[in-house]
């Protein structure tokens, strides 16, 4: 999970759900420069905070691979920064200084980046903003409706609690606080969870980690009781690994309910098992594919009229031209009609021999 931002007051920056590229204001980072300065085809850079998470193994191959497909002659570097700010500014400088006609950036920390982003405009070279809204006058954004993911995380918690939610209380266990993604999900949630159920901890996770959630949840675990916790929310898939272990490590049983995102393979398999309750799925093939096609017209010297269909304002700029994807629940009902269906995974690698019986009592396998 993604991008850092400090303070929550970059709470989703004001996302503007207004069809049309200039429909809230001055669309500050809008412009649509850059073209190859040689008449050659494009040249791309791609920058991604890690080669660990889905963002490098399932979304880097479809970005590279629509890209070649919308422009066979272009050429495509992509680079990782292995959580490290200071090593994605360092390969900013160098794409710069490459003289990449565009680039794709899902910053480490998206405020940190400013000034990378700032001098790729000063260099004419712009930005598509990808998955997390970096400061700075970046050109476009894609990304999933974090308020939306929130709130199908907060509406299917409170589904699991059923009729005894108002009587409940739970942890909820956020992501990074420089995240403004962070921000924007736990804005969805508390839109739904405020007022109909206890919220007894809060927590800020640093860096996304699992260790940290683990540590967060061992600490709620010690304040509130194993026996007064009914239910965590849990940013993401990653947080809620974490969360699991520090509840089994106190001999919690039954599990009480667990939220998470990403649809990641051990998460999918724990809606199989039931220590988790849902996942959200985001496909990734739209949001890598606005990406690329988003690049190329960009690198082309073209509009981005055809593509956009928001706009969105980040601390420093407004009426970014963005294109804002629709997230999807994923619960152990319904995995065979969305990411086996659509390819993410097959049946055989949720269903391995640790999980066959149930795999068998989900109906995943017979």
């Amino acid at each position: 999970m993604r991008a850092r931002l400090r303070g929550a007051a970059a709470l989703l920056v004001g996302v503007c759900l207004v069809a049309g590229p200039v429909a809230c204001g001055e669309a500050g980072g809008a412009r649509e420069s850059g073209g190859s300065a040689s008449g050659g085809a494009p040249k791309i850079g791609v920058l991604l905070p890690d080669n660990t998470s889905r963002l490098y193994h399932f979304d880097k191959p479809l970005i590279e691979k629509k890209i070649h497909r919308l422009c066979p002659d272009c050429t495509v570097e992509t680079v990782s920064a292995q959580h490290d700010v200071a090593t994605q500014q360092q390969q900013m400088d160098a794409m710069i200084t490459k003289q990449v006609q565009v680039l794709i950036l899902d910053a480490v920390d998206s405020k940190s980046l400013r000034s990378s982003v700032e001098s790729a405009r000063r260099a004419g070279i712009p930005v598509v903003a990808y998955d997390r809204l970096v400061e700075g006058p970046v050109s476009a954004y894609v990304s999933f409706n974090g308020a939306t993911v929130g709130r199908l995380q907060g509406e299917a918690l409170l589904k699991a609690l059923g009729p005894q939610a108002r009587h409940a209380q739970i942890v909820m266990m956020n992501g990074a606080s420089s995240d403004p993604n962070s921000a924007w999900f736990k804005q969805g949630a508390l839109a739904v969870l405020k007022g109909r159920v206890k919220i007894g901890k809060v927590y800020e996770t640093g860096d996304w980690r699992p260790e940290n959630a683990n540590r967060n949840m061992s600490a709620a675990i010690s304040a509130l009781g194993a026996d007064h916790i009914d239910g965590v929310y849990s940013a993401n898939d990653g947080l809620a690994a974490g969360i699991i272990a520090a509840l089994h490590a106190a001999k919690v049983t039954p599990l009480p309910p667990i939220t998470g995102q990403d649809a990641e393979l051990a998460a999918i398999q724990r809606l199989v098992t039931g220590d988790q309750i849902m996942t959200v799925y985001k496909p990734f093939a739209p949001e890598a594919g606005t990406a690329a096609a988003m690049a190329v017209a960009l690198g082309r010297g073209e509009k981005l009229k055809g593509i956009t269909t928001h706009t969105v304002n980040s601390p420093t700029h407004r009426g970014i031209p963005a294109v804002l994807l629709t997230p999807v629940s994923v619960n152990v009902h319904n995995i065979k009609n969305t990411v086996v269906k659509d390819g993410m995974y097959r049946i055989d690698q949720i269903c391995t021999p640790k999980f066959e019986s149930a795999c068998k009592k989900a109906g995943l396998l017979r």
